[in-house]
C-alpha cells in the first residue's frame, strides 16, 4: 500500500496505538482505514490490512474485525457514560444557519477531513467545538450533520449523567469517555456541558466540583488532535473561562432570523403547502421561536392531517404558536398578549402591529372566517 497524505491521520494514530499498547485503537483505526480505501477504490489494499486484523487474532485479544463497541460504564451503577447516536441514512431537514455561522462549521468539517496532512504540518490542535445558546436552536442536530458529514460515529455523553455522589468518580468517568473517544475515529458530543464545566469560583459548590473541571480541562489538553470533541450548552455563562480558552472553534446558536425563521418554515413545512403569503405572516409571528419550536409547529400540523383528514390551515398553524408563545421574544410576548384575548381584539392588534402584512383577507385567514367578518372585527364590530 502506498502511503497517501489522505491517510495520514490513521497511520499516525495506528502507530500511536501500537507505541501505547492501546489494542482496540490499532484495531479501530485500522478498520476504519481499511474502509476509507475501500470506499478510495483500493480495494487489495483494504484487503490486505483485513487480513492482517484476523491473522492477529491469535496475538491480540479476541474481538471482532470491526470496531470494538464496549461502551465505557460508571464504576458504580454499571450505567454506561456514552451512547452512540444512529446516523445511517440521515433524513431529517437540513440545518439552517446564517452565512457567518456555516463558515466556521466547514473551517471546522474540512480541517477535521484534512487533519492527517495538518497535523504532519504541525498545525493542528484540539479539534474541538463549543456550541452555545438557548434550547432548541439546533446544537444536537448541528453535531448530527458533522459527524454524517465526516462519516464518522457519534458517541453522546450526557454529562450530568456523569456527576456521582462518590468523590473522585466522577473525575474517572470524565477520563473513561476521553480514553474512549481516543481509541476510536469518531464524534465525541459532550451535551449539557455546563453540568461539569462550571466556574471554578463559584462559591455555591463544593471543591469536589472545582477538581471535576480540572480534571477535564486537563483530559481535553492531553487527548489533543487524537479525537473529534463537539459540547453543547444552553448556559455558556456558568463556563469556565480556561474551558472556553480549550476550543480551537466556538459557535453561538441563536434564534434564526427572519431570512433562517423563512427557510425553517419551507423546511420543516414543506408538505403542509402554505402559500408565500401564509409564510410571510408565520415568519413574522415566530420571531424569538427557536428551530425546535417551528419544528414541533410543522410536526403537529401534519399529525392534525393525519388524525382529521383535513388539510391544515393558517389557523390552525396560529393557534399552535400561541400556544408555544411563553418565553423571550417580541413576537412571543406579543402573541402572549393575543392568548385568550377575543378575536376583534386579536384583530385590532394585528392589524395595528403591521396593516400591509395584516390585511383583512390575512385576519381571516388567520381566524378561519369570511373576510367580511375580519372587516367588522378590524371596526371593533361584533
Amino acid at each position: 500500500m502506498k502511503p497517501s497524505k489522505e491517510y495520514m491521520g490513521e497511520l499516525v494514530r495506528i502507530v500511536n496505538g501500537a507505541l501505547r499498547l492501546d489494542i482496540d485503537k490499532v484495531r479501530n483505526y485500522t478498520s476504519f482505514l481499511a474502509n476509507k480505501l475501500d470506499k478510495a477504490g483500493d480495494g487489495v489494499s483494504a484487503k490486505r490490512l483485513r487480513r492482517m486484523l484476523e491473522e492477529s487474532e491469535s496475538q491480540l485479544r479476541p474481538v471482532e474485525t470491526a470496531f470494538s463497541t464496549a461502551l465505557p460504564v460508571d464504576s458504580e451503577s454499571r450505567f454506561p457514560l456514552v451512547e452512540r447516536v444512529e446516523l445511517g441514512g440521515l433524513s431529517e431537514p437540513n440545518v439552517v444557519l446564517e452565512q457567518a455561522q456555516w463558515d466556521i462549521v466547514q473551517e471546522f468539517v474540512s480541517i477535521a477531513k484534512s487533519y492527517g496532512q495538518a497535523e504532519v504540518a504541525g498545525l493542528v490542535g484540539s479539534l474541538s467545538l463549543l456550541l452555545y445558546g438557548p434550547p432548541g436552536t439546533g446544537k444536537s442536530r448541528l453535531a448530527r450533520y458533522i459527524a454524517n458529514e465526516l462519516d464518522l460515529e457519534l458517541y453522546v455523553a450526557r454529562l450530568d449523567g456523569l456527576m456521582s455522589s462518590y468523590v473522585g468518580s466522577t473525575s474517572k468517568n470524565i477520563r473513561a469517555i476521553f480514553d474512549f473517544a481516543a481509541s476510536r475515529p469518531c464524534v465525541l458530543f459532550l451535551d449539557e456541558f455546563d453540568a461539569i464545566a462550571k466556574v471554578r469560583g463559584d462559591s455555591q459548590e463544593l471543591g469536589e466540583l472545582k477538581r471535576v473541571v480540572n480534571s477535564f480541562i486537563q483530559n481535553l489538553d492531553t487527548v489533543g488532535s487524537q479525537s473529534l470533541v463537539i459540547a453543547a450548552t444552553n448556559h455558556d455563562e456558568l463556563l469556565d473561562g480556561a474551558v472556553w480558552r480549550r476550543f480551537g472553534y466556538r459557535l453561538a446558536l441563536d434564534y434564526p432570523s427572519t431570512s433562517a425563521r423563512d427557510q425553517l418554515w419551507s423546511e420543516f413545512g414543506g408538505e403542509l403547502n402554505f402559500s408565500k403569503r401564509d409564510r410571510e405572516l408565520l415568519v413574522d409571528l415566530s420571531d424569538g421561536f427557536t428551530g425546535s419550536d417551528i419544528s414541533e409547529t410543522c410536526l403537529r400540523l401534519r399529525r392534525r392531517e393525519i388524525t382529521s383528514g383535513e388539510v391544515p390551515q393558517l389557523k390552525d398553524a396560529f393557534d399552535i404558536l400561541k400556544n408555544l408563545s411563553k418565553g423571550e421574544g417580541e413576537a412571543r410576548r406579543f402573541l402572549a398578549q393575543l392568548n385568550g384575548a377575543s378575536v376583534q381584539t386579536t384583530s385590532v392588534m394585528l392589524r395595528d402591529r403591521n396593516k400591509n402584512l395584516y390585511s383583512h383577507a390575512a385576519i381571516a385567514d388567520l381566524h378561519g372566517v369570511a373576510k367580511a367578518t375580519a372587516h367588522r372585527w378590524s371596526k371593533g364590530e361584533d
